[in-house]
């Protein structure tokens, strides 16, 4: 069992990191897009500036465990006060489970008292595809120089139970300390957890 769930893992990081031509350390792919204000957004923009990309579907119970209980928010808005962009992104396709129009996202960002920098519409599944993202949530963090050096969970316990945020290990603000203080992440790659994203 123990040699099985070891193996699964290794796959399944090999799948993210080969697959989607994703290494820590190395320039994140580059990606134009568009805000449910209309405005574009292209990830050589922030250069300088550090990047997270959060995968999101309101729909989505593990998505709702960290939006229910305000983390999420409490992550975005600690981000960005320590000057970092926050864009969630939202790759439902048209017909599938967290597909929204720009209106619909706008009122759960407002009704959840969310703080991202910006919310990217990406119906066409171009960007998620692009960053190999499997699952809602999945967290990727892009340094000033504009590399990838963190992709995973946002944190280390795989439920819908908000209960469990307290007790897991976080992830992705200790990471983006580190970014920030110019250090390598200590874990720049962990299994993410979710529901699937609906491409």
């Amino acid at each position: 069992m123990l040699i099985k769930s070891a193996l699964t893992t290794l796959l399944f990081i090999v799948a993210t990191t080969a697959g989607a031509a994703l290494r820590i350390g190395e320039p994140a792919p580059e990606f134009t897009g568009i805000d449910t204000r209309g405005n574009s957004h292209t990830l050589s923009d922030f250069r300088g500036t550090p990047v997270i990309l959060e995968w999101t579907n309101h729909d989505c119970p593990y998505v709702r465990k960290h939006y229910n209980s305000g983390n999420m928010q409490q992550q975005q808005r600690t981000a960005t006060e320590k000057g970092a962009v926050w864009l969630s992104i939202i790759s439902s396709a048209p017909g599938k489970q967290g597909h929204v129009t720009p209106t619909q996202a706008d009122a759960l960002t407002l009704q959840r008292k969310a703080a991202p920098s910006a919310v990217i519409l990406d119906e066409n599944g171009d960007i998620g595809r692009l960053y190999g993202a499997k699952t809602t949530p999945h967290m990727y963090i892009i340094d000033a120089e504009g590399k990838l050096a963190y992709m995973g969970g946002i944190d280390s316990i795989a439920s819908s139970n908000p209960a469990d945020i307290s007790k897991a290990t976080q992830y992705v603000l200790p990471a983006l300390t580190q970014v920030m203080d110019g250090k390598p992440v200590a874990s720049g790659v962990t299994r993410p957890y979710g529901c699937s994203v609906k491409y």
